[in-house]
């Protein structure tokens, strides 16, 4: 049995922070994952630059309502959940993703959580350390067999740990720094890619 295990952000809706920045006019917070590698690293400068803004909890989650998921996006995971069982393993917030799991039909969400104060993002809670990397490994303890696709450094662990693991559609710098992962451009090369790998991990199976 195989799950499917997908990174929200820049492969089923687009880079909620990217679009905060622009709604907002805060350019600082459009550095992502695609930029800094180190996940504290960056939330600390977005807590910070939230901050110094003032900006609240209800103005992003209203900016999120917006934004809807890429194109096509719904359509993939429908294909995908009819074969195997999906998972999405994001570093984002149930905070911010809850509009967008309505608007992809609600499919199983592992990420974080945010610590909020009247209305103000003050700090965040792990699910854990490095947790896409490490709920692959628990579900390949229980024998399943793991297809993964992200686009961001942070997916990166996931992607080397599943059986098989695909960046999508990442920026030229992840594809340089991490140049053994395939990678494919849109949702018809990532079924492509799956299907095959999915063909290939059951015949290793039943060899």
């Amino acid at each position: 049995m195989h799950i499917a295990c997908l990174d929200l952000e820049g492969v089923l809706v687009p880079e909620v922070w990217i679009n905060v920045a622009e709604r907002t006019g805060i350019d600082e917070l459009k550095l992502t994952t695609r930029d800094i590698s180190d996940y504290n690293e960056l939330m600390d400068h977005r807590l910070a630059v939230m901050a110094k803004h003032g900006l609240t909890l209800s103005a992003i989650k209203k900016v999120i309502a917006d934004m809807g998921p890429l194109p096509g996006a719904k359509e993939f995971l429908d294909w995908l959940r009819a074969r195997w069982q999906v998972v999405i393993l994001s570093d984002t917030f149930y905070d911010f993703a809850d509009p967008l799991m309505d608007q992809l039909g609600r499919p199983t969400l592992f990420c974080h959580s945010l610590v909020v104060r009247d209305d103000m993002v003050v700090g965040y809670q792990l699910r854990q350390p490095n947790g896409k990397y490490e709920a692959v490994r628990a579900f390949q303890s229980l024998n399943f067999t793991t297809l993964s696709t992200g686009d961001s450094y942070n997916d990166t662990a996931m992607l080397n740990q599943a059986d098989y693991g695909a960046l999508f559609n990442p920026p030229a710098n992840v594809i340089a720094e991490f140049p053994h992962l395939p990678v494919a451009h849109d949702y018809e090369e990532l079924k492509e890619q799956f299907l095959a790998a999915s063909e290939q991990l059951e015949s290793g199976l039943q060899a």
